[in-house]
């Protein structure tokens, strides 16, 4: 059976996602030009990535039993656009670029790239205006209104981090091929979109959106979707509701119950006013285009020691998805790890946030500025064993080092151990024996 997981958002050079990791290094762009009212700058963002897995997972029909050795890479490039119009008119923005991605070698361990992706497509186009003073009650921009193709995310990417699931010749023929660099999910932008944003960044605030997929393996969903929260130096507290509105009849089979799924959710994160403590959580309810209801959920609390050298970190993390939960659109929204939990799982093996009660464990440590060194632990139990056997263990070690405000790498090694291979209902080709997996990223900005 083929498995359709949402992407990780490891390219954050592109899209400005991932800015909490210190691998992405600082935002920056060429500035073409600059008056007293207008700015223009020239924006190119890229990632490689060279991997290899032992083991092969049973998610395509091109996916084998050996190992594989494959690469990926993107690049993204375009420019963006600022003009004041005055304190009280506001500001306009807009934004166009490309991306140009691919996969070699092999493909990856699930065989949903075959290594012969090439694609070139045009990434954000979009525009928007910004109100500026000219509504004070919601301080200062606190109306923004843009339309266009652009990257959406919701709250930390529990429900929507972008449109990114990169699939490429490796599933269905090639149908819902997108141009590979599967693992770094090159593309993310919504085909169209229509977001209101109301308020700032403190105190209430809300959104609405009308977000439209052009990515096949989705189903190609058209979904609205509202958010209210509140938010103060030491805690975010929020709701979010989604409605599916319509997916594409070609596609449907894929999530036959996509359609008219509805979803609500509570979340918070923050401090609580101690300095050191992480606390976050979400629940997430949905009724199901077939009636069904299904839920997931989460419970997160972290500290950080920062008296000690280089102010490690731990965490600890539970999650639960019912066994016919939809993931929706999810993502890495915080850092690495936040929902695409293991590097193995939750690209290659699964579970793919459905079906499944996960304990996570985070320990880090950030010797300087420019280098950390983490620690990621799991325990995955399936719920329903009826269709599959996905329990496993997984360890990962991976260090990010900011070379300059330019220039990042990333090296990762993980080791992943199924419970079962697929003779006994897992999805590891061959055997359960440990798969030993590596990769190793490097990016830019310019």
């Amino acid at each position: 059976m083929t498995h359709l997981p949402s992407r990780p958002m490891l390219s954050a050079l592109a899209t400005g996602t991932f800015v909490s990791l210190a691998l992405c290094g600082n935002a920056s762009a060429v500035e073409l030009h600059k008056s007293a009212d207008t700015t223009l700058n020239l924006n190119v963002n890229g990632v490689a990535g060279a991997f290899h897995s032992q083991k092969g997972y049973a998610q395509s029909e091109t996916a084998k039993a050996e190992g594989r050795d494959w690469q990926e890479g993107f690049i993204t490039y375009g420019i963006d656009l600022t003009h004041t119009l005055s304190p009280k008119a506001g500001s306009l923005y807009a934004d166009v670029a490309w991306t140009s991605s691919g996969t070699w070698g092999q493909g990856d361990a699930a065989g949903f790239t075959t290594g012969d992706e090439r694609h070139t497509h045009i990434e954000h186009l979009f525009a928007g205006w910004k109100s500026g003073e000219l509504i004070p009650a919601f301080g200062t921009d606190g109306l923004d209104v843009s339309v266009g193709r652009q990257y959406i995310q919701i709250g930390d990417g529990f429900l929507i981090a972008g449109d990114a699931l990169n699939f490429g010749e490796g599933v269905l023929g090639g149908d819902l091929d997108r141009g590979g660099a599967y693992y770094l999910a090159a593309r993310q932008s919504f085909d169209n979109t229509a977001v209101i944003r109301l308020g700032g960044d403190q105190g209430w605030r809300g959104d609405l959106m009308w977000l439209k997929s052009d990515n096949p393996a989705q189903a190609k969903p058209e979904m609205a979707v509202g958010t209210f929260e509140h938010v103060t130096d030491d805690a975010t507290l929020g709701a979010t509701y989604i409605k599916v509105l319509d997916t594409d009849r070609d596609f449907a089979f894929l999530y036959p119950d996509r359609e008219d799924t509805q979803v609500y959710s509570l979340y918070g994160h923050g401090n609580a006013g101690i300095k050191n403590l992480f606390l976050s959580g979400q629940y997430a309810w949905q009724e199901k285009g077939d009636d069904s209801d299904e839920n997931a959920w989460y419970l997160e609390a972290g500290w950080t020691f920062d008296e000690v050298a280089g102010s490690p970190y731990i965490s600890y993390r539970f999650s639960r998805y019912s066994d016919g939960y939809d993931p929706l659109l999810y993502g890495n929204g915080r850092a690495l790890g936040t929902w695409f939990q293991g590097e193995v799982a939750a690209n290659y093996a699964g579970p793919f946030s459905t079906n499944a009660r996960i304990h996570q464990v985070t320990l880090s440590v950030t010797p300087s500025e420019q280098f950390n060194i983490g620690l990621l632990m799991y325990r995955f139990d399936t719920l329903n064993t009826d269709s599959g056997h996905l329990d496993g263990h997984e360890i990962d070690l991976y260090g990010s080092w900011t070379i300059n405000d330019h220039w990042w790498v990333m090296p990762l090694l993980g080791r992943y151990d199924p419970d079962q291979s697929t003779s006994g209902g897992g999805s590891q080709l061959g055997d359960s024996s440990a798969n030993y997996y590596t990769q190793l990223l490097v990016g830019f900005n310019f």
